[in-house]
């Protein structure tokens, strides 16, 4: 099943990835796609800014900034309703959740520790870490 999806102005940032049909708990909604490149290049291109580099194995990444991404779209929230399936061959963005039409799809960016003050989360969810953090490391920092 293929989910219908838009992007469109987020209240979260800048644009933002919406869903035009409920979709249930547990379905692929979209894959991440781009181009495979190695963590040499990966480094280079977030270097140059590109924000769309999704860390994909030990060897690869993948660069989303491609056009027919639209999860590149996708932002971050502390209170997601999405989160990312990475298998052998790709990325998928599966919910964690039912989700209503309309919603904005969102998934936890996973970011480490290190360095965690340079992303600012702007997700406004009841529970946010004010910062992009893997839910893994929230103990680890006391909220503003």
């Amino acid at each position: 099943m293929k989910v219908r999806v838009r992007v469109g102005k987020s209240r979260i940032a800048g644009q933002g990835l919406f869903t035009l049909q409920n979709i249930k708990k547990d379905i692929r909604v979209i894959q991440y796609v781009g181009e495979r490149i190695n963590k040499a290049q990966s480094a280079k291109r977030l270097a140059q800014g590109n924000a769309y580099i999704f860390t994909f194995s030990d060897q690869y990444d993948i660069d989303g900034k491609v056009l027919g991404n639209a999860a590149r779209s996708i932002n971050h929230s502390c209170d997601p309703n999405c989160a990312v399936d990475i298998t052998r061959r790709s990325i998928w963005i599966v919910a964690i959740r039912d989700i209503l039409s309309g919603e904005e799809l969102t998934y936890n960016y996973g970011y480490g520790i290190e360095r965690y003050g340079e992303f600012p989360c702007t997700c406004k969810a009841t529970n946010c870490m004010r910062y992009i953090l893997a839910e893994e490391h929230w103990g680890l920092i006391t909220k503003k």
